[in-house]
Order: C-alpha cells, then sequence, then structure tokens
C-alpha cells in the first residue's frame, strides 16, 4: 500500500468525558467490534476477576475508573483505528489535556440521566481551542434519563457547538425499544446483552412494518420526533464537522452493545484522517515523505517485571521505521530505535514501520521528556503541549530511609510521566508535589509502594501557585530572588518557580517586579 493510501485509513482520536459516563465501557465494545478482544470486561465488576482492557493499572482495577490514558490500535473493516482512552476523573485533566493534542478528532460520551457535567465543558473548550471535529455519543438509553429534545437543547448550550441527531431513541430506560439510524435509514432493535449486537431492520419510516416492530404509538412519535429533527436541524454537512463547527449525535447503551456499531460506521466513514500540524517553524503536512513526531505521553513502568518507561510517540509526517536513525531535536543528536512497540492497552508488540495517524511507543531510559521532537533530521519544535500551574502542594518525606534511592527513582519516573509536578525549595531544599487534585497524591504513594517498593508520606504545606518567573533584567531577577528566597524553588528542568502563599502575595509581587514575567503554565 502507498504513503498516501496508508495515511488516509488511519482514524486515531480520543474518547473524553465525566467520569462515570461510560467512556471505558464504548472503548472495550469498538475493540470487540474490531475484533481486538473477544469478550468485553466488566468495569465495575469485582465479583468475576476481569476488568476492562484498557484500564490495566492495579489501581484502575481496585478503583474501577481510568487513572492513565491508554493507548489501543485495531482494524476494522479498511481503516486502522488508534483509540486513546483518557481518564474522566478531573484531578488527571492535564493527561487528558496534553492527549488531546495527539488526536484528530473526538468522541464525546454523555450519561442521559445526567447531561453534560463540568469536567465535559472544561474538555470541549480544550477541543474548542484546537477546531478538534466532535462526535457525541449519548449513553445509558436503557435507564431513565432526560429526554432526548431537552438533551439536545443542554448539548448546544453547554458545549457550545450547533448539534445534528444521526441516530434517535425510541423511548428510554425500561420501555426503550432501540434507535432509528437517520444516517444509514435503518431500524436497530434493541435486545439487552453485553456481548452480541441487537438486530438491524431496513425499514420505510412511514410503512407498516415500523408499526408492527415497535406498536402504532411508538410508530407514530418516532414520525413525528424524525419531521421534527428535520424541521428543527439543518441537513448533516461532513465539511461542517470536520471544521468542529458541528457535532453528530448517535444514542446508545455502550454497556449493552447497542448503538455502538452505528456509531463505529459513521465515525470511520466521516472522521478526518491524519491533520496538518503547526510547529513555529512551519505547517507539518502528514504525507510528506520524511519522518516527524512528537512524544505527548510518557508511562512508567508498563511492565512492572522490568520497570521500564514508555514514550508515547504521535507520528505526524511520513513513515517511521524500526532501526533507522531519527534526530532528537532537544539533544540534537541521532537515535535508533530497535524495539519500537505498537499497543493494546499494556498489550504491546514490536512494530517495523508506523504511519502518520499511529501512536508508537518508544522503550525510554530517561532520554525523553514531554514535547521532545523527533524527525528525520529537520530542526522542527511541536508546540502546545504546556503543563499547568498546580493547584494542590504537599511535602513529599521518605518514610522508609533503607528505600532512598528506590523512592528517588520512582519520583523522577513519575514526574516524567507528566501525573505531577516536583519542586525543590531553594530555602531548605525540601521536595514539593504539586497536582491538580487531591487524588492523585493518593495514586503517587499506591505507585510508589507497589511498583518501585519505596514509602512516602504526605506532610502539609499552605501554597496558593506556583508561578515560573523569567526577566530580560538580570539584576531585578536577582533582587526578587533574594527578597522571596523563602518561596524559591526549582522545577525538574532547573527553572525558577516562584510558590506564592496567597493571591494577595502574588499580585503584589507581579506589582512591584514589572519586569519579571510570571507564567502559569510551563510552556513559555
Amino acid at each position: 500500500m502507498s504513503l498516501v493510501s496508508e495515511i488516509q485509513r488511519r482514524r486515531t482520536f480520543a474518547i473524553i468525558s465525566h467520569p462515570d459516563a461510560g467512556k471505558t465501557t464504548l472503548t472495550e465494545k469498538l475493540l470487540l467490534f474490531g475484533g481486538a478482544i473477544h469478550v468485553a470486561g466488566a468495569v465495575k465488576s469485582n465479583k468475576i476477576k476481569k476488568t476492562a482492557t484498557s484500564d490495566w493499572m492495579e489501581i484502575e482495577k481496585q478503583r474501577g475508573i481510568s487513572v492513565a490514558t491508554s493507548v489501543m490500535g485495531f482494524e476494522y473493516r479498511d481503516y486502522k483505528i488508534n483509540i486513546l482512552d483518557t481518564p474522566g476523573h478531573q484531578d488527571f485533566a492535564e493527561d487528558t489535556y496534553r492527549t488531546l493534542t495527539a488526536v484528530d478528532s473526538v468522541i464525546i460520551v454523555v450519561d442521559t440521566a445526567k447531561g453534560v457535567e463540568a469536567q465535559t465543558r472544561k474538555l470541549m473548550e480544550v477541543c474548542r481551542m484546537r477546531n478538534t471535529p466532535v462526535m457525541i455519543f449519548v449513553n445509558k438509553m436503557d435507564r431513565e434519563g432526560k429526554d432526548a429534545f431537552d438533551l439536545l437543547d443542554e448539548l448546544e448550550a453547554e458545549l457550545k457547538i450547533n448539534v445534528r441527531p444521526l441516530s434517535w431513541p425510541i423511548n428510554q430506560g425500561f420501555s426503550f425499544k432501540g434507535v432509528y439510524n437517520i444516517y444509514k435509514d435503518n431500524l436497530e432493535l434493541y435486545t439487552p446483552n453485553k456481548q452480541m449486537v441487537s438486530e438491524t431492520v431496513k425499514v420505510d419510516v412511514n410503512g407498516v412494518e415500523l408499526d408492527k416492530l415497535v406498536g402504532d404509538d411508538d410508530a407514530a412519535k418516532l414520525r413525528e420526533d424524525l419531521e421534527l429533527i428535520n424541521g428543527v436541524y439543518s441537513e448533516f454537512d461532513v465539511n461542517k464537522y470536520l471544521a468542529g463547527e458541528l457535532a453528530p449525535v448517535f444514542f446508545g447503551s455502550a454497556l449493552n452493545t447497542f448503538g455502538v456499531k452505528e456509531l463505529l460506521d459513521c465515525f470511520v466513514e466521516i472522521a478526518p484522517s491524519p491533520r496538518p500540524v503547526e510547529t513555529p517553524e512551519r505547517v507539518i503536512d502528514p504525507y510528506e515523505e520524511a519522518f516527524t513526531g512528537f512524544i505527548f505521553k510518557i508511562h512508567a513502568n508498563m511492565d512492572p517485571n522490568h520497570r521500564s518507561c514508555i514514550a508515547f510517540v504521535k507520528i505526524c509526517s511520513g513513515k517511521f521505521e524500526r532501526n533507522v536513525n531519527y534526530r532528537h531535536v532537544r539533544h540534537g543528536k541521532m537515535m535508533r530505535f530497535s524495539a519500537p512497540t505498537a499497543f493494546m492497552a499494556q498489550k504491546k508488540e514490536t512494530v517495523d514501520e508506523a504511519y502518520a495517524g499511529d501512536i508508537v511507543g518508544l522503550p525510554d531510559t530517561g532520554t525523553f521528556k514531554i514535547g521532545d521532537t523527533l524527525t528525520s533530521g529537520e530542526i522542527l519544535q511541536f508546540k502546545g503541549i504546556p503543563s499547568f500551574s498546580p493547584e494542590m502542594f504537599k511535602y513529599i518525606e521518605n518514610a522508609d530511609p533503607m528505600k532512598t534511592k528506590q523512592l528517588e527513582k520512582g519520583i523522577n519516573q513519575l514526574m516524567d510521566e507528566g501525573v505531577a509536578q516536583l519542586f525543590v525549595n531553594q530555602f531548605n531544599n525540601r521536595k514539593i508535589i504539586g497536582t491538580v487534585g487531591q487524588l492523585q497524591f493518593e495514586v503517587i504513594q499506591y505507585r510508589l509502594l507497589h511498583e518501585y517498593g519505596a514509602q512516602c508520606r504526605w506532610e502539609p504545606i499552605n501554597l496558593y501557585k506556583a508561578c515560573w518567573i523569567e526577566s530580560d533584567d538580570a539584576t531585578e531577577l536577582e533582587n526578587f530572588k533574594k527578597r522571596k528566597s523563602q518561596f524559591m524553588a526549582v522545577d525538574k528542568d532547573g527553572r525558577d518557580v516562584f510558590l506564592a502563599d496567597s493571591g494577595y502575595v502574588l499580585q503584589m509581587a507581579q506589582n512591584d517586579f514589572k519586569n519579571i514575567r510570571f507564567h502559569f503554565s510551563s510552556e513559555f
């Protein structure tokens, strides 16, 4: 197959939502259709020792939530699909934000009963900033929930995007009978089954057969609803979807494998193949012969037996080949990779080649940082993978002096993943961990103990904000650091960070030192 046709058949997307909307369950069912797995794991069930394929970390299995983005690739029809299943919990939002820089489109999962929740709104803002095409899957239709039309109004108002239903539910909850697939003009009859697919019937909406299948009242209501949809919503326009201006909406129940195939069939047909990526130097076209890619995620201990780190590379253009020399732009040196891997959650296999749109894992011994660029030789720098200023801070202390080395290694590797940020206070040399949410502290403590055999304890510290500082006036910078010496720290890259203990202190510092720039994200 030629380079162009290989790239055109790639579909790389993220599944995002609020926790518990059914994101991981939907991922499972997509894998089921792709033949990548043959039995879906019950995500929440502790009775059967099966858990979701994409939730493979021990803490994820115990909690029934996703705490890290997992990468999965599979073939479906003639397409190569790469799914990134992201954590929904807001404490891990930063991992999700970074993941959104590596995808070409997004599927948002919404719970029919809860509608649009705060975390979904935030994630949609990130998609809007990048004009990422968005598709919406309204999940849990087999449970009682909001009226479908009310839900569409809520999606438009809350997510600030025009919507167009491409399937429509016949009732919901106990009386849920299925969906009418507007995109394909057929009826999907609902039979609850976690492993099998429901039957599809080609039916004329205005014919008597519809009345026989769903009953006279429901058939009449469906005809009325479809008429209203065509009157209120304009025709579906693929170009508007690709421009990020219109979101197609599908209804179903991921747990019962219902409505998922319709979503997937439409998705592979209309979702974008890899798109051009902007760099400060130039725009990278995916169909260029030369390879380019960037690291958007690093994961420690994917294989607990080897304590290895894996750096995830999103290929932006051309073709990546095993054992070929590529330039690591930040280090300015050529590197060769003998064991690049493709993923199915943590199951991995060595790949000989990969194309624009694919995600490849490279073994990492501390060589990579998030945001690093790899190319065939050209000097480029991909931007837009920031770390945000943390909102919660704690001192991290060693609870077992015999395991100092293990703790050191564990902290360094977990910080490289980007799960949290490490600051070393220049006044007392104590290590401070900054996170976006409380749950991250628990995850760090758990992973240090179970993956590195190191015990840590947390001690409180009262801080309001961490901000990176820089200035063209070296004298003023020096004066600032002397005056604020108790609150100065360095991050893991050795950059100066000011740890303000209140909003007032930060404001006064900004007023008193006009020549110092205060940054609230690490990319400046």
